[in-house]
């Protein structure tokens, strides 16, 4: 028996099986229509073609099976909390601080601006970002401190020429 004739013999009775297993018609078809895509990609899954019905039943248990997983997993979920989006004010006043930052990041030796690129964007630990950079901890650690003077160094010098300008 071929798969053409497979499934006009035994749809109907295979989504029947897969609605009492799912408890929605559309979810059993498609349960049964991944069931039958699954043989005829692999026709060699069943060798005794008088198992190929066997072979679609335990398919057909085995999918609703991931389907009622997802449809559990898809109801658990909770969306992060709604927050309003940022006033156009709020939009501004951010971007401008994240353009201070970027600038003041700018002035800093290429060693500095690495260390804190990857401590505070990448959130590594001082071992990851010593390993990343073939460095020593210590030398992490003293790069990150005088990187931060440097920074706030930067910062003060970048707020205070761009207060002129306004």
């Amino acid at each position: 028996m071929d798969i053409t004739e497979l499934y006009a013999a035994h749809r109907l009775s295979l989504v029947r099986l897969a609605v009492l297993l799912v408890d929605d018609v559309a979810s059993a078809e498609d349960v049964v229509q991944d069931a039958f895509a699954a043989l005829a990609r692999r026709p060699d899954a069943v060798r005794d073609p008088s198992r190929a019905l066997a072979y679609l039943r335990v398919s057909v248990v085995n999918t609703a099976r991931s389907a009622l997983r997802r449809r559990r997993t898809a109801r658990a979920y909770s969306p992060p909390h709604d927050l309003s989006p940022p006033s156009p004010e709020d939009s501004a006043v951010l971007a401008e601080e994240h353009r201070e930052v970027i600038e003041a990041l700018r002035q800093l030796a290429p060693r500095q601006r690495e260390v804190l690129v990857l401590r505070y964007w990448s959130n590594l630990s001082e071992a990851e970002i010593a390993h990343t950079l073939g460095v020593s901890q210590g030398t992490v650690k003293s790069t990150a401190s005088r990187a931060l003077v440097a920074l706030e160094k930067a910062m003060k010098s970048t707020t205070s020429s761009g207060e002129g300008e306004r």
